[in-house]
């Protein structure tokens, strides 16, 4: 069952359409991704999304409520973490979940939530005093202390360095194992690879795919990339009939080949019909990466075709063609609808 869904989504500034008929929905209990590269119109989806933002064309809905319409409910809900937070610098940590259990007529317990958040030996200290790692976990406390259905998470592990990142990670795991939907928005790929269940793929205000991990990779055009380097030459008319074969690149005498994993049989094979030695031999599945700029490059190509098609039409092109970047984030303090990207809740 979907507890979120966001229905021909649009968004504009000045004339340019931010998101451009986004369309999507997140079933209870999954952690959804969104992914796309800086300016793509992430922040400025899962802003309507939150409620902080009002679209204008399409539908959004939280647990069947309109997060404008109905904004005071959609916040006993859905918690968020926002892409830019800060708090005052003296406030401490104690003093920060006490505040913000206070919004809430039935909050969750900060106490045991301080405890699996790793923040208890943190409660006396100020805001100021805490490491970035310390503070990201300070604020998934917050997005968690009014007991959600689901919380959003926006550019959740930027800053961090690798260890606190993948302790991060084990806490969003933990947090969908307790039952909490999580919307997840982020520009790492591995990040993505290793948590969603599905993923949006959003770039230049649309979605370019909808997948999980292993489906998206699957799309991609270099799903396995074999490199060698051949005792003697091989016929590059055999190498190119290889079943599987996407591309061949030959760097100096080194050959490398995108497949897929008949590719790699087939290869072996020829080296031994031939007789020829495989040196420094890689084999390399694809990642999300891989996929990622597969799925940008053709929604680029998609945007360029449209332009083009519109201008021999006779037609000025349409706004959709290109997004403006993402209008950044309120704090995490304040849930007013803004309609500007200049204004800053």
């Amino acid at each position: 069952m979907a507890i979120i869904e966001v229905s021909g989504l649009r968004k504009e500034y000045g004339g340019r359409a931010v998101v451009d008929g986004v369309s999507f929905a997140v079933a209870e209990g999954e952690i959804f991704g969104i992914l796309g590269p800086n300016g793509a119109g992430k922040t400025t989806t899962v802003e309507c999304v939150e409620g902080l933002r009002t679209p204008d064309v399409g539908t959004v809905r939280v647990a069947g409520l309109d997060p404008v319409a109905d904004h005071e409910q959609v916040t006993r809900v859905l918690g968020a973490q926002l892409q830019e937070s800060e708090l005052q610098a003296k406030l401490t940590v104690r003093e920060a979940l006490e505040l913000y259990a206070a919004f809430y007529p039935r909050p969750a317990d900060w106490r045991p939530l301080a405890e699996r958040l790793g923040l208890t030996p943190k409660l006396t200290t100020r805001f100021a005093k805490l490491s970035g790692g310390q503070k990201q976990r300070l604020f998934i406390a917050l997005a968690l202390i009014g007991a959600p259905r689901v919380v959003v998470l926006d550019e959740l592990t930027t800053g961090l360095d690798p260890r606190a990142r993948r302790d991060t990670w084990s806490l969003i795991e933990e947090i969908r194992d307790s039952g909490v939907t999580v919307l997840l928005v982020t520009h790492f790929m591995e990040e993505a690879q290793r948590l969603c269940d599905r993923i949006a793929v959003i770039d230049k205000g649309r979605v370019a795919a909808l997948d999980s991990p292993g489906g998206l990779i699957a799309r991609s055009t270099a799903s396995t990339v074999i490199s060698f380097t051949p005792s003697r030459p091989l016929d590059d008319r055999e190498l190119a009939a290889l079943p599987g074969t996407a591309s061949i690149e030959t760097l100096g005498d080194r050959i490398v080949i995108n497949g897929t994993d008949e590719t790699v049989n087939a290869v072996i094979s020829l080296l031994a019909r031939h007789r020829v030695t495989a040196r420094q031999l890689r084999v390399t599945e694809a990642s999300l990466d891989d996929a990622f700029l597969d799925l940008t490059a053709e929604a680029t190509a998609d945007a360029t075709a449209e332009v083009a098609a519109d201008a021999t039409a006779g037609a000025a092109p349409g706004a959709t063609a290109g997004a403006a970047p993402d209008t950044g984030s309120a704090p995490v303090v304040s849930y007013t609808p803004a309609d500007r990207p200049e204004e800053r809740l």
